[in-house]
This record gives structure tokens, C-alpha cells and sequence, in this order.
């Protein structure tokens, strides 16, 4: 049989709601001249549960900043000052200017060094901060394939509890470029999840009410996804095996749409949040930096106060100086945010850095401390003690994939212990200004880092995901529990 997919019913094919889904390009000869069509569909709505009472919330957000972190050399004297990484080991560490904004919360923090992806250790820091979450061999060039981020593992997990799987947020804004992405956030076939920028936008889906009309749609898109997926379905026996792959791939794609519209259909009639906006400006653009970074971690507040949803990412900044993200800088004086690091070896470089990252660090603290000073609203301690948070670069020293800077704050209530430096890095770690000499990313590493798979694993255990491994890596981290 030739199955032309002109004879696809193109009304079955909707448009503007949401959840992109194109129908793959296919190379069998018996469907080259076939179209294809764009559908989406707008619900990234979960259930809500009949049970009211005090429920295990337990949630998780991630951050990212791109470009690394001071490293100043021990023998510099930027080094007492300004080096990100705290002094010491274990219990016994002290945290230096860039990060003694943290010191309020100092048994609510775990600072780790000596940690990083294995597959990637010596690709160019900018490359990597799409495998920050799923540990993927993304490579620095040629094919690109990527895994199913952390977040969203957790969110396949527990995201039928609430309205909203997940929160996909970036300064950005988008899916970016393969190994430039503009979002933290990738689902279980490795696709890039489009991430919002606008802070409008983010509490018009969050608080804002729908339209009537909404009931009927999702009723009619799910109508059309029932005969989409037959349809589908019917062409799996005339592609060559390429083809079907993309085709198992769009057919996935359809599934989860099919899911997200079955749990809308069970949330419209539930009435949305009330919250109070106070000083929030929704309007704030990155142009006004320090307000904008602060809009969208209180917005993320605001979504997990409501248990709208238990799951965000945010992406504070994409890699290698593109974007509006690097003029974050502003919000402390300086221009661009990716030159800092490249200036370390002018007089004050270390410092100007340093203080950049200190930003992001309060801005940080600043969001933790308000989960840590609001009590829990399903059940005992603070949110903060039912909340884990990550916050961390893909890179080191100068575009170095090594000793990732990571930050784990919270969890307390899922069994995690703070006050630590986990210094697997010790001594050895890689540091200074760069010299014009061949990049540390291109040279051999010095030492074995720890895979970071291991924290993530730790991470899902505590959770409450019975799992051994994550990304095909097996173990955990005892040091955090």
C-alpha cells in the first residue's frame, strides 16, 4: 500500500494552543510529496487531586548562570576575596566575599566542587549548558542528541498533583540552538521544552482566568487527537526505518499532547489562585536587571506557594555572550556579563567578576530566604525545608567543563544535611586568568572529577523516585543525606 499523507484530513491538524507538534519530514519514496502541518495545543495542565488534606509536597527547582566563576590562583591575592568557591572542607569552610551573602542560611546550603558530566569534560564551557540537567553527550559539534533533563524526570513524577507539570522559565526566552539553549529544560526524547521569558505572560497562566470557551476546545482537541493518532499510526507500515523513528518520536509527542489535554479537561472549572501582586512589576524587562531577575524568581515563589505547580527552571543567563541575558551585568554597574570573565587579568578583574556573581548569589539567597520565612502551606517547617533547590554553570575556569560550581540549598524535610563544602576537587582544582595559552578545556584534565549524576540520583531518591541511576550512570551521593 502507498499512503500519500495528502489524504490526511488537514482539519484534524489544529493550530495556536500551545504544545507544538509538526509532523515529521520523511525520506520514503512513497510520501515524498506529502505536506506536513503545525498543530499545538494549549494545556499544560495537571489534575487536581479529590484529596484536600495536608498532602508530602515535595519540590524542586533548578537555576543556571553561564560563564563560569572567579578561580582566582592561591597564590593571587584576589584569591582570600574573591574566589567563588568557599575556603576549606567539610563542616569546616569559611565563604568568601563573592559568597557571604549565604551566610544567614549557612545550614541550609551545601556548596560541592569536583563535580561534572563525564561525556563532556572536554568540550568548550559555552557547549554545555544543555547537558547541565541531563548529563548527555551533546558533543561540540557534528550530531546533536540529548536526554531527558532532571526537572522533568521529577515532573513525570509528580506532575499529575498539580495545574502546571512544570515551570520552563529563562531570560531568554525560547529553546535557543542545539548547545546554545536558551532552556534548562529537555522531555524524555531529549526535544528542547520552550522556555518563557515575559513576565506577564507567566502570571496570565499561572492566576489569570480563561475564557468560557475553554471546556469546548480541549473537548474538540481531544476529538482530533484520537483520529490524529490513527491516522498516524497507518503510516508506520510504509517507512523505512528512519522514518520510523521520527514517526515513534511525533507519536510520542501526540501521546503526551493527548495526557496534557486529558488533565486540563479536569482543572478548567477549577477556579484559579488568588494572589496578591503588591510591588510586582509584570512589565519589567531585563532592561531593568536586577528587578527582572528578581520578578521571575518571585514569580516561581508564587507558583509554588499556590502548588500551581512543584517543578521550575529557570535559566538566568545562555552561554557564550548572546542574548539579552548577558546584560545582566548592569544590575551591578558593568556592561557585559560574559566579558567579565575574560577581563580577570586587568587590575580589579577578579573583583569586577566576583561582584557580578555575588548578584546572582543574592538574588539567590534572596528567593531561598523567602521560602525559608514562609510556612509550609500543605503541611509542618517552612517551604524552604520542602523545596530543593540547585543552582549551578556547566563551567569552571576560563570555558572549563570541569569542578562544575553547584549550590544545593533546602530539602531538609526529604532528609538532606547543609553546612557542608563538599570539596572533591581539593588543591588540584584548575584556576588563574587565562594566559593566551591553549584554554584549560583543551588540555588534558588534571584529575578525575565525581560524576554529577551522583547528586542527581541523591536528589531523586529523597524525592521520593525509587531510582539507582540517572542518565545510564548508577549511584549516589551519601555525603548530602
Amino acid at each position: 500500500m502507498t499512503l500519500n499523507l495528502d489524504s490526511l484530513d488537514r482539519r484534524r491538524f489544529l493550530r495556536g494552543t500551545g504544545v507544538a507538534l509538526a509532523l515529521p519530514i520523511f525520506g520514503s519514496a512513497s510520501i515524498l510529496n506529502a505536506a506536513s502541518s503545525t498543530t499545538g495545543l494549549g494545556a499544560a495542565a495537571k489534575p487536581q487531586g479529590e484529596d484536600d488534606s495536608p498532602r508530602d509536597v515535595k519540590r524542586l527547582a533548578c537555576f543556571y548562570f553561564p560563564d563560569g566563576v572567579p578561580m582566582p590562583l592561591a597564590e593571587d591575592p584576589a584569591y582570600q576575596d574573591w574566589s567563588w568557591f568557599p575556603h576549606g572542607n567539610g563542616t569546616d569552610f569559611t565563604y568568601t566575599k563573592c559568597m557571604e551573602v549565604f551566610q544567614p542560611l549557612r545550614d541550609q546550603i551545601t556548596v560541592l566542587s569536583g563535580f561534572s558530566h563525564p561525556d563532556v569534560r572536554q568540550v568548550h564551557g559555552h557547549s554545555n549548558a544543555d547537558q547541565f540537567l541531563t548529563a548527555a553527550s551533546t558533543g561540540s559539534d557534528g550530531p546533536y542528541k540529548n536526554s531527558i533533563s532532571l526537572d522533568q524526570v521529577y515532573a513525570n513524577h509528580v506532575g499529575d498533583q498539580t495545574r502546571f507539570s512544570s515551570l520552563v522559565l529563562s531570560t531568554d526566552g525560547g529553546t535557543g540552538t542545539p548547545r546554545g539553549t536558551h532552556t534548562m529544560s529537555f522531555n524524555r526524547t531529549g526535544r528542547a521544552i520552550p522556555a518563557e521569558h515575559r513576565p506577564k505572560r507567566v502570571f496570565d497562566m499561572l492566576f489569570v482566568k480563561r475564557d468560557a470557551d475553554a471546556a469546548r476546545r480541549l473537548a474538540l482537541s481531544k476529538s482530533v487527537l484520537d483520529d490524529l493518532l490513527g491516522d498516524a499510526k497507518s503510516l508506520r507500515r510504509d517507512l523505512a526505518s528512519d522514518d520510523r523513528l521520527r514517526l515513534d518520536e511525533y507519536l510520542d509527542s501526540v501521546r503526551q499532547a493527548e495526557q496534557h489535554v486529558e488533565k486540563a479537561k479536569r482543572w478548567v472549572n477549577t477556579p484559579l489562585p488568588n494572589v496578591e501582586t503588591g510591588d510586582l512589576d509584570l512589565d519589567v524587562s531585563p532592561e531593568d536587571p536586577q528587578r527582572y531577575v528578581q520578578t521571575m524568581f518571585e514569580l516561581i515563589y508564587l507558583a509554588f506557594r499556590t502548588d500551581s505547580t512543584r517543578v521550575a527552571t529557570y535559566q538566568i543567563g545562555r552561554e557564550n555572550a548572546f542574548g539579552i541575558s548577558d546584560r545582566l551585568a548592569r544590575a551591578v554597574g558593568f556592561n557585559l556579563a560574559h566579558a567579565l570573565s575574560h577581563e580577570t587579568k586587568q587590575p580589579g578583574g577578579w573583583e569586577r567578576f566576583s561582584t557580578y556573581c555575588g548578584f546572582l548569589n543574592r538574588e539567590f539567597y534572596r528567593f531561598a530566604s523567602r521560602l525559608q520565612d514562609t510556612p509550609e502551606p500543605a503541611g509542618e517547617g517552612t517551604m524552604l525545608d520542602n523545596t530543593l533547590l540547585l543552582l549551578g554553570s556547566a563551567s569552571s575556569a576560563f570555558h572549563l567543563s570541569q569542578n562544575y560550581p553547584v549550590i544545593l540549598a533546602g530539602g531538609k524535610s526529604m532528609g538532606f544535611k547543609h553546612g557542608q563544602f563538599l570539596n572533591y576537587a581539593g588543591s588540584g582544582a584548575v584556576g588563574g586568568s587565562w594566559d593566551g595559552k591553549p584554554e584549560p578545556w583543551m588540555r588534558e584534565p588534571t584529575q578525575d572529577d565525581q560524576p554529577l549524576t551522583q547528586v542527581f540520583v541523591t536528589m531523586l531518591q529523597q524525592l521520593g523516585i525509587e531510582t539507582e541511576s540517572f542518565a545510564g550512570r548508577t549511584g549516589g551521593l551519601s555525603d548530602l543525606v
